[in-house]
């Protein structure tokens, strides 16, 4: 199993899932409770399932496609340690993965 540790906007507050290689973020955080929406159910349509990656984390993920930047590229808050949750797919390597959740979003799809 991976461990993975969200951090909630407040920065606080942290709460820890555990999943099995494979598994999207996304998922994983909802089923934890997370509150990402990902509206538009992983098809990188829109960026409510942005989060901010711990720096120490972040190069174990591969490189985001052109499609995960140009969203992030609209994420409020987004920072050079972002990523879109429905695009990380976990694996042994990222076990301890620690994310935080951002303060708000923008729903491209107006929803």
């Amino acid at each position: 199993m991976i461990t993975v540790r969200f951090v909630a906007p407040d920065g606080e507050t942290v709460r820890e899932a555990e999943a099995a290689p494979g598994a999207r973020l996304l998922e994983v955080a909802q089923a934890a409770g997370q509150p990402l929406e990902g509206t538009c159910e992983g098809q990188m349509a829109c960026s409510t399932c942005h989060v901010i990656v711990a720096a120490d984390h972040f190069d174990r993920l591969p490189p985001p496609v052109e499609e995960e930047e140009d969203m992030l590229d609209l994420a409020l808050g987004a920072t050079r340690h972002s990523r879109l949750a429905c695009q990380i797919v976990l694996t042994d390597a990222l076990d301890g993965l620690t994310v935080r959740i951002p303060g708000g979003h923008r729903d491209m799809q107006g929803r």
